[in-house]
């Protein structure tokens, strides 16, 4: 996974260092409007964790200290990944994190990876611009199935991406969703699907990308 593509480099983020005090680290958040930030070491090269703000207001409101330093509050401090870290590794680390910090190949900060990045990563997948029709099928996901559905759709038709998903023990347990190029028209989506159950592979939905409200 080519991490460097979609991460926000360290020299384009809002940071604090970890001799920086609470009361400093609120002043930072609050002019930036982040609810939260990274902590780096004085040379800002290592990531220590996270200051939320959140965290610095209960702490305010409490009668706190707030000339200790920040890290007296620090969060995540375990919570990153490396440039060259799977993609389902990314996935499942950053969960409820708004952002999830990345080193580099020595263990330096390199900049963070937001939720919202992730997700048009994914988005992508999709290949909105590309693509005409989604077919969500659903199949037993026994081996084989992938392919099959394949050379049945290549009769007809290339296809512009595929996405399979694993969704619990119903009586089908998994969905392959498939986008079909732009050009492709709705007699020819039509011919398509039914080939396709034909083959007792059932389509559960059709998204048309160009006209999502119809």
């Amino acid at each position: 996974m080519l991490l460097k593509t979609v991460v926000r480099k360290k020299k384009d983020l809002t940071t604090v260092t970890e001799t920086n005090t609470l009361e400093e680290a609120l002043t930072i958040l609050e002019e930036s409007g982040f609810r939260c930030v990274p902590i780096l070491d004085e040379s800002g090269k290592i990531f220590r964790g996270n200051i939320y703000k959140m965290h610095i207001y209960r702490h305010k409101s409490n009668g706190g200290d707030m000339s200790l330093p920040v890290t007296h509050l620090l969060k995540n401090a375990t919570k990153f990944i490396f440039v060259n870290t799977s993609f389902f590794k990314v996935f499942f680390t950053i969960k409820e994190l708004p952002y999830i910090a990345v080193l580099d190949e020595n263990n330096y900060f390199y900049g963070i990876l937001t939720h919202a990045s992730l997700l048009n990563m994914l988005a992508q997948s999709w290949n909105i611009e590309q693509g005409s029709y989604v077919l969500t099928i659903a199949s037993t996901g026994k081996q084989g199935d992938l392919a099959a559905m394949s050379k049945i759709i290549a009769k007809y038709s290339s296809i512009a991406s595929c996405i399979t998903l694993d969704v619990g023990k119903d009586e089908y347990v998994r969905r392959t969703l498939i986008t079909l190029p732009a050009n492709t028209s709705q007699e020819l989506c039509a011919t398509i699907v039914e080939q396709l159950e034909k083959k007792n592979f059932k389509v559960v939905e059709i998204e048309d990308l160009q006209n999502p409200e119809s």
